[in-house]
């Protein structure tokens, strides 16, 4: 079968939200081309592995697995990273927090040290460490597996120099050998912000890991901790930038003003309009 066939064919079997693109990727997944490509020779026949690849990732799109993880990788920030089941699929609304972090960072030349918690595929920190080439950035998570991905996609682009993975639940307990005396200038984070009965409700339940999206019973059980310890590894007149649940907004900063009373607290809004980052700047005093 030739490629305009495929394209045909394909979108009436998923039930996705965009089946004509899911079709379109998964082609050029098994012909190893852009999509670009696929779209411009709708007249080139595929192989049979070819097609036995396409036919084994339209079962599995069937099947409700999540497109990323079938293909091994997915965008984020212009940048093709390399994605498992054992990481979050980056989304487009965390780069909200990467635009404000690089802005930030660059208008303060002397700021250069960040901690990414919780930083699973390392979307945020080496995306960060990719634009702002003299940063230290310290990421950490609580599964060595997502670390694993991390370090990946850091050696794929480079930056694995000066990125130190750790795992660990939110920050390293001090005194650490790695981090003794180190104070952070900015410290970010998507941690799990889905309350757990939300997330049970949720179609991307049981298909992307758990331990990547649930904030407990309010959502803010991470938020929560992380604010909490804070204060002693956060630099004079830091900045952290948490990304939260589109409801959490009130809740979030009520528990921010609880960590940080001499601070300027911002909601922003992502695209859609809906609260998704809270922006904590220390006004020393």
């Amino acid at each position: 079968m030739n490629i305009g066939g495929l394209l045909k064919s394909i979108p009436p079997r998923l039930n996705t939200e965009w089946p004509e693109l899911d079709a379109q990727l998964v082609i050029a997944h098994a012909m190893d081309k852009p999509r670009t490509w696929i779209l411009a020779h709708p007249e080139t026949r595929l192989s049979a592995p070819q097609l036995a690849t396409v036919e084994s990732a339209v079962a599995r799109l069937t099947a409700g697995e999540p497109l990323p993880y079938i293909l091994g990788h997915w965008e984020f920030f212009g940048h093709d990273l390399t994605v498992t089941p054992d990481v979050l699929i980056p989304r487009p609304e965390t780069e909200l927090l990467v635009e404000k972090a690089i802005a930030w960072l660059q208008a303060s030349p002397e700021r250069r040290t960040i901690a990414d918690v919780g930083t699973g595929s390392g979307a945020i920190a080496l995306t960060l460490a990719m634009h702002v080439p003299s940063a230290y950035i310290l990421a950490t998570d609580i599964s060595f597996a997502a670390l694993e991905v991390a370090k990946h996609n850091a050696n794929k682009f480079d930056v694995a120099k000066r990125i130190d993975f750790v795992q660990c639940d939110l920050l390293p307990p001090h005194p650490d050998p790695l981090t003794t005396e180190l104070h952070f200038d900015l410290i970010c984070a998507n941690l799990p912000y889905i309350p757990t009965k939300t997330l049970q409700e949720l179609p991307i339940y049981g298909r992307e890991p758990a331990l990547a999206l649930d904030g407990g019973e309010d959502g803010l059980v991470f938020i929560r901790r992380l604010l909490k310890i804070a204060p002693e590894w956060l630099a004079p007149n830091g900045l952290i930038l948490l990304e939260i649940e589109a409801s959490l907004g009130n809740a979030a900063i009520s528990l921010a003003y609880d960590s940080f009373s001499e601070a300027t607290i911002h909601l922003h809004q992502d695209l859609t309009g809906r609260d998704r980052l809270l922006e904590i700047q220390i006004r020393e005093p």
